[in-house]
C-alpha cells in the first residue's frame, strides 16, 4: 500500500525558495501556487502533496499529524516550540536576524523598556538574559509605528536588509540570533513512514549541500 507524504510549507518568502530545493528534490507542484488559491496541491510525485499555510501555523499542523513535513522559520520554531518535532535540516534559506530596533540615534532608556513584538516570549527571554526588565506589547505587524508614535521604546522584530526599518526613521542594535528556515517532522511519522520520507530528506539535504559549494 501506498504511503501519501504531506508536506506543510509556508507562504511568501520562504514558499519562494522552497520550490527550487524540493524541486531539486523531485517534488514539484503540478500547478502554479502562485496563481491558484487552493492550499493543496498534488505533485509530480502522486505519493506527495503540498499544503500551504501561514508560516506559524505549520509547526502545529506537523506535530499533530496534518503534515508529515513542514519548512518554517527558526524564528517560528523557538518562539511558539517545537514539542513533538524533529528538526533534521537546516535548509539555509530566508535567512535573516531576529534584532532589536529603536528610533535613530536615541538611546534606549534607563530602567524599564517598553517593546513592542510579535515574538513575546524570544523578547521576554532576550532582556531576561541581559537583566533588564520589559513591558511586552504584542503587536502582529506594523513594528516600526510602535517607536514613532511612542508606543514603545525598542521592537524586536525580523531584519533582513534594515530598508523597512531607515524608511521609518529606525536602526537596528542588538542582534538576538540568526535566522534560516528548518525542515521539521512529525516523530511518529518518521517511525511510521520511514521509509518514504527518508529519501526525501535525503534529497533535500544534498540540494543544500550542493547550493554550499563554491562555483
Amino acid at each position: 500500500m501506498t504511503q501519501t507524504v504531506t508536506i506543510a510549507l509556508s507562504k511568501g518568502r520562504i514558499l519562494d525558495e522552497t520550490l527550487p530545493l524540493l524541486a531539486e528534490a523531485g517534488v514539484e507542484p503540478v500547478d502554479d501556487i502562485a496563481r491558484s488559491r487552493k492550499l493543496v496541491f498534488p505533485t509530480t510525485r502522486p505519493d506527495v502533496r503540498l499544503l500551504v499555510i501561514r508560516a506559524t501555523d505549520v509547526p502545529t499542523y506537523v506535530q499533530y499529524g496534518g503534515a508529515d513535513l513542514g519548512v518554517t522559520g527558526k524564528d517560528v520554531l523557538m518562539e511558539h516550540g517545537a514539542e513533538g518535532l524533529y528538526e533534521p535540516l537546516d535548509l539555509k534559506i530566508a535567512c535573516c536576524r531576529l534584532m532589536t530596533a529603536g528610533r535613530k540615534d536615541e538611546q534606549t532608556p534607563e530602567g524599564r523598556v517598553r517593546v513592542a513584538t510579535k515574538f513575546v516570549n524570544l523578547a521576554r527571554q532576550y532582556y531576561a538574559r541581559q537583566g533588564r526588565q520589559v513591558d511586552v506589547i504584542k503587536l502582529y505587524g506594523a513594528m516600526e509605528l510602535a517607536p514613532i508614535l511612542g508606543l514603545a521604546d525598542e521592537i524586536v522584530d525580523i531584519v533582513d536588509t534594515g530598508n523597512t526599518l531607515r524608511a521609518n526613521g529606525l536602526e537596528p542594535r542588538e542582534l538576538i540570533c540568526h535566522i534560516s528556515s528548518r525542515l521539521v517532522v512529525n516523530r511518529t511519522a518518521m517511525k511510521t513512514k520511514h521509509r518514504v520520507l527518508q529519501p526525501i530528506i535525503d534529497d533535500l539535504g544534498a540540494a543544500v549541500a550542493r547550493r554550499q559549494v563554491p562555483a
